[in-house]
């Protein structure tokens, strides 16, 4: 066993006894983000009922959406390659309206697509600021160096109000740094969705993120752990586990109900999870390898 699968095992059963010593622990977002609800930028109207979270799930952090119409008539122009997002809603056919007297009215389901403003160009000047909270940012030269140096590192977008990773396009969006609590919560979310991009084809390759599952099923919880596990040994390693290790072991702590139906899952997550860490730490495991052979 190498010196960091020796420091991993240990941070892995010091995770476990603070979940098991302190009860509950409520898992807190450590960033903050737009509380304004998505709105149409030219009507001024909210979106209602599934589109609010159609919209959010986006991940924008402006709350302003438009039409493709609504944006070239405002001399704007959707940026090549952005996807639409759908808003659904429903058209009602009044009796006066049919051919049929007496028909009786009814409804049927439409739907048209909507850009974030953050998907135009040349609408400057035309869309409302939004302020969010902020505080100053010290960027930790260890992790930064550390992700930059990632072997074939996905694509990191901030200004998000989501931190996720998508498998089809390999891409990581986090919320800026200046938005989190602190520059160690921002790099522990950072740590964990690199993690979930080892899982890529292109990379270990892991099930979970090759064949998405349903949130919550066994595949989606196993992939979770492995995620949160491999961000806290990074963590460890950058030497900010100490700021971290509650939120991520309240984290963990929700994930780790399944171990009742399956209690190898910490076993396999554990092993998956140092495959994460050792395919983002890249040379720098190599060289210690190395020193230990």
């Amino acid at each position: 066993m190498s010196a960091y699968e020796k420091i991993n095992q240990m941070i892995t059963d010091r995770l476990i006894q603070r979940i098991e010593a302190t009860g509950e622990l409520p898992w807190k977002k450590p960033w903050t983000s737009v509380s304004m609800m998505p709105r149409n930028l030219v009507t001024k109207k909210n979106y209602r009922g599934v589109n609010v979270f159609l919209l959010h799930a986006m991940g924008y952090a402006s709350p302003y959406f438009l039409s493709f119409r609504q944006v070239t008539e405002m001399g704007g122009r959707v940026r090549k390659g952005e996807h639409a997002c759908p808003v659904v809603f429903w058209r009602f056919v009044e009796a006066e309206e049919q051919d049929d007297l007496e028909a009786k009215p009814y409804a049927f389901l439409r739907y048209y697509n909507v850009f974030n403003t953050e998907q135009c160009e040349g609408l400057e000047g035309k869309v409302p600021s939004v302020e969010i909270p902020k505080r100053e940012h010290e960027p930790l030269e260890i992790a930064e160096a550390l992700v930059a140096n990632m072997p074939d590192a996905p694509v990191i977008h901030h200004g998000r109000t989501l931190a996720c990773y998508s498998p089809l396009t390999d891409k990581v969006s986090m919320p800026c740094p200046e938005w989190f609590t602190s520059g160690e919560e921002y790099y522990g979310a950072l740590f964990h969705e690199l993690a979930h991009s080892t899982g890529h084809q292109s990379r270990v390759g892991r099930k979970a993120i090759m064949e998405p599952t349903g949130f919550a099923s066994h595949d989606y919880s196993q992939e979770e752990l492995v995620a949160e596990m491999a961000s806290a040994f990074l963590c460890g390693c950058t030497g900010i586990l100490l700021c971290t290790e509650k939120n991520s072991a309240a984290y963990l702590k929700g994930w780790l109900k399944r171990l009742r139906e399956d209690p190898t899952m910490l076993v396999k997550a554990g092993g998956e999870a140092q495959k994460a860490f050792d395919w983002i730490m890249g040379e720098a495991v190599g060289e210690e390898l190395q020193e230990a052979a």
